[in-house]
């Protein structure tokens, strides 16, 4: 192997073992690379400016905003009101509500930690409350905000067109990920009732036809938010930026004016917590970039792309081994970065044996999204914990069954086509 491979490789994976974080172990990285290489240091940085120098990467921010103000602006507390009304009545029905809310959610923030942190704050201690095991409350809450990545609008998508090269449409992505999103809520709900139902967890009361009405008319303009970012795309009005934009001041003024559970105020630390998630994405985004350029250069992906086909032939056999890289990955990397990196390498593999690159950016979520539930790395696994007081390893035991549910799921989103690929050809072509 190329000594230079050798030398970005295992520094940047040195780096990531001393807990130096990401966007600078994958700068450095790349800057002792070119320095070995006697190429000029200001190639790397052109890199990093080019990485973030993109008008589609300005919907990002507004989707940052519109999550983090529908997140503090009481729409959680809604969405969970508005799927008890249509799904709480089952056995385990606060874990049913939970699997619903999340996806609803997840149409708002696209962000499963968002998503843990809104929705599980509440829903968590409620089920603690109300008999549910706490392992159990846990599992639930964390497992169904994978939804929140692929269910749109998910800022990873807009990351992963990016990464492919530009060429593929963003409004096709979003499309991809309802079948998907809404497929892998009811799997969660089929498991989670029939685990209701051995432990003889307790039904919700019904709610009244009035109060029913009340709450679905009060919720109904909080998921709005979702439907003008996703009609908006998917009908040619908006581009993926302006839509964005579009929802960040609906949320707005839906939160401050209509719902106004939270003071204006309050605008400013959502501004604050938006402006340091954004920061952050921008510095992965761009370092990410720079690495993804050296490998290029170096070309690694051409002979990791050689090297798996070399493995077979077969198509199968080579999309197994490139879910089971993404499933290894997801557990040791954050995924921003991930699927920067991740992108130039795998895309050339999968679509040389058949697959459409819309397709693979749905299984590649669903990996990662498997990967932040999952120790060393996951984020969202330690927000779980940390909201219901558990130990990670407990926890991480507990969620085989939820495991075995998302990785028959990727398998499906794999090998069955249809189920991404089928409603962006009905309203796209």
């Amino acid at each position: 192997m190329n000594p230079a491979v050798i030398l970005l490789l295992g520094s940047f994976l040195f780096m990531l073992f001393i807990r130096i974080p990401i966007a600078f172990s994958l700068g450095l990285s790349t800057m002792i690379t070119a320095l070995y290489l006697n190429l000029p240091p200001m190639v790397v940085v052109q890199q990093m400016v080019s990485g973030i120098n993109s008008f589609s990467l300005m919907a990002i921010p507004f989707f940052i905003i519109a999550g983090e103000i529908m997140g503090q602006g009481g729409i959680s507390d809604r969405l969970i009101k508005f799927s008890n009304v249509i799904i709480g009545w089952m056995r385990g029905g606060l874990a049913m509500v939970n699997i619903l809310a999340s996806m609803f959610f997840g149409g708002i923030s696209g962000s499963s930690v968002a998503d843990v942190s809104s929705i599980g704050s509440i829903m968590i201690p409620m089920m603690e409350q109300k008999g549910y095991d706490k392992d159990y409350s846990i599992n639930v809450t964390i497992t169904s905000s994978v939804q929140g990545i692929i269910i749109p609008p998910s800022h990873n998508m807009i990351i992963y067109a990016l990464a492919a090269g530009g060429g593929i449409s963003v409004a096709k992505l979003f499309l991809a990920g309802i079948v998907p999103g809404v497929t892998l809520g009811i799997a969660l709900m089929i498991l989670s009732y029939f685990i209701a139902a051995k432990r003889n967890y307790p039904r919700e009361e019904k709610v009244s036809f009035k109060e029913a009405l009340r709450i679905t008319r009060d919720s109904l303009l909080g998921l709005l938010t979702a439907v003008i970012i996703i009609g908006g795309v998917t009908t040619g009005i908006f581009t993926a930026t302006e839509s964005a934009a579009i929802a960040a001041v609906y949320a707005f003024i839906i939160t401050f004016f209509v719902y106004r559970d939270i003071p204006l105020k309050k605008f400013i630390d959502i501004l604050r917590n938006s402006l340091s998630t954004l920061a952050m994405v921008v510095a992965i985004i761009a370092t990410s970039s720079a690495f993804a350029w050296m490998m290029s250069y170096l070309q690694v992906p051409k002979m990791i792309t050689d090297g798996l086909l070399h493995l077979s032939d077969n198509p199968v056999v080579i999309l197994l081994i490139v879910n089971l890289v993404l499933l290894f990955l997801g557990t040791i990397m954050d995924m921003a970065p991930l699927i920067l990196i991740a992108t130039p390498i795998l895309l050339p593999v999968v679509t040389s044996v058949g697959m459409n690159p819309i397709t693979f950016g749905v299984v590649m979520m669903l990996n990662l999204g498997v990967g932040l539930l999952t120790p060393p790395v996951g984020s969202t696994l330690f927000v779980g914990c940390s909201i219901g007081n558990a130990p990670i390893e407990k926890i991480a035991k507990s969620l085989m069954p939820f495991y075995i549910v998302l990785v028959i799921m990727v398998l499906l989103l794999t090998f069955v086509p249809g189920l991404t690929l089928w409603l962006p050809k009905l309203l796209m072509g």
